[in-house]
């Protein structure tokens, strides 16, 4: 059913946004903590910045202090460990661990362990990789390519096992936890059987189970979610519909929803047993508060911009013939440049947009996030950064990719723009300050994501392939 002018503003007042840009509340995620100040090592040979210390009670945590070591600064308090390095670490089979990690979510195991999902953004033929994800027996869905995803497995000692979750997969770049325990890993590539080398068609969605190795056999695609450039899906515990995002261009790419078919009951193992069409795939349309159709995110030049949203049927989402995104005329449905990381949290999804130039029809920026309410059907941009003129230093933050919820407050995210690459945090009004910067070299932070107890936070640079696990004086940031 379409969302008229009228409704849209009356769910839009209902929600408590006001049309005019005032900034909707961010809340915490679920397993929100207290507002206690925490402050626990890790294990095993740490990267620190001096003592915890009560000057910083503003915003954020202080000034990054550079390393050392030259890998990760870091405010003072804060200290990081490597949990796995391409060419340096191994997985349980002997080979090293693979290269380009990416999105990645946390898991709690038995005994205090922390299972991490982690990505590996690997696309094309494996001889164009010198560390592809190993082809282990019974885990491989396309024997051509290199990536995939390996299960990290962190215990309260420090000590540290890795394995492949699956392999054979192409450019495997964000993804999505599930209510029920697993992982949806994304491939940002859409190559069919016979292009680049390939013996599959890609462009789908796979499940990873981090706690059951058997579950990982025989993998296969989730076609009822479509086939185009996958960045990143989350699930909405309570309907069961999966909203999904597309990092294309030419034309931009699309926000999309997936409406599983009646009595459809999600599980571990479920996914992988739909058929090819099953439920309905749809994207995205947007009215501004005028009931005007909105072509493109980048018209909105305000935080606290409240769109309605409606959703339109794909035509072809197995897209053998004509991608996705280019099945839709102009004014059908909206676009976005960069569409990238997803978290779902207080009901609903937060969205990224990493950036809009010349391809998109609205204003330049570098960054926006947006949270979608499935319940009112309005998206709301809640940040919004501006085109950094200076990105090679510090202050200013730029392209935001993944991201993560936090459990104390707001959002943290994972910057891939030009120049310096951070770990940032924003408030709710959309406000940022700096966790976290890569001294190593040029490359994007990727995989942000809290342990299960909230003591750890852990995040990848991605080439040539590192895991880092952060830890410090973690507080509540205000709410401003």
């Amino acid at each position: 059913m379409a969302l008229n002018r009228r409704e849209f503003t009356q769910k839009t007042a209902v929600a408590g946004f006001a049309l005019t840009g005032a900034v909707g509340v961010l809340a915490t995620a679920p397993e929100a903590l207290a507002g206690d100040e925490r402050s626990h090592g890790g294990h095993g040979e740490e990267h620190g910045r001096g003592h915890g210390h009560d000057r910083h009670r503003g915003l954020g945590y202080g000034p990054l202090v550079a390393d050392p070591d030259g890998i990760l600064a870091l405010p003072e308090g804060f200290t990081y460990r490597v949990i796995t390095r391409t060419g340096v670490t191994r997985l349980e089979s002997g080979e090293f661990t693979p290269s380009n990690h990416d999105g990645t979510a946390t898991f709690a195991g038995p005994r205090g362990v922390t299972y991490l999902v982690n990505n590996h953004e690997l696309k094309g033929a494996r001889s164009k990789w010198e560390h592809p994800v190993p082809l282990t027996e019974g885990l491989v869905y396309d024997p051509a390519a290199a990536g995939g995803c390996t299960v990290v497995e962190v215990h309260r000692d420090g000590t540290v096992a890795e394995w492949v979750g699956i392999a054979g997969t192409s450019t495997n770049c964000a993804g999505g936890r599930t209510a029920w325990g697993t992982w949806l890993t994304c491939e940002e590539n859409s190559d069919l059987a016979g292009k680049n080398g390939m013996t599959k068609d890609h462009g789908y969605v796979f499940e990873v189970d981090p706690s059951d190795r058997r579950a990982n056999r025989d993998p296969r695609p989730i076609k009822a979610f479509g086939r185009y450039d996958h960045e990143a899906v989350v699930v909405d515990p309570k309907t069961g519909h999966a909203y999904l995002t597309e990092d294309a261009s030419g034309p931009n790419g699309l926000f999309f929803r997936w409406v599983p078919p009646k009595g459809f009951k999600h599980g571990r193992g479920r996914l992988r047993t739909l058929a090819a069409d099953a439920g309905v795939l749809q994207a995205f349309k947007c009215i501004d508060s005028s009931g005007r159709f909105v072509d493109d995110l980048s018209r909105a030049t305000r935080i606290g911009t409240v769109y309605g949203v409606d959703w339109v049927d794909v035509p072809d989402r197995d897209a053998r013939t004509t991608p996705v995104r280019k099945q839709f005329a102009d004014g059908q449905v909206t676009r976005a440049r960069k569409l990238e990381g997803m978290w779902w949290a207080d009901g609903g999804a937060y969205v990224v947009s990493s950036y809009a130039r010349a391809e998109s029809p609205g204003a330049a920026h570098d960054g926006q996030v947006w949270f979608y309410d499935p319940k009112r059907r309005t998206l709301t941009l809640k940040v919004l950064l501006g085109v950094n003129a200076a990105p090679e230093q510090d202050g200013a933050f730029d392209g935001p990719d993944n991201i993560t919820v936090s459990p104390y407050g707001g959002l943290v995210i994972a910057e891939d723009g030009e120049g310096l690459s951070h770990l940032f945090g924003a408030t709710d009004s959309g406000r940022t300050y700096p966790i976290a910067r890569n001294d190593l070299n040029d490359s994007e932070f990727t995989g942000v994501v809290f342990s299960p107890d909230g003591d750890t936070l852990y995040a990848n640079i991605q080439d040539p392939g590192i895991m880092l696990a952060i830890t410090g004086p973690w507080r509540r940031q205000p709410r401003g």
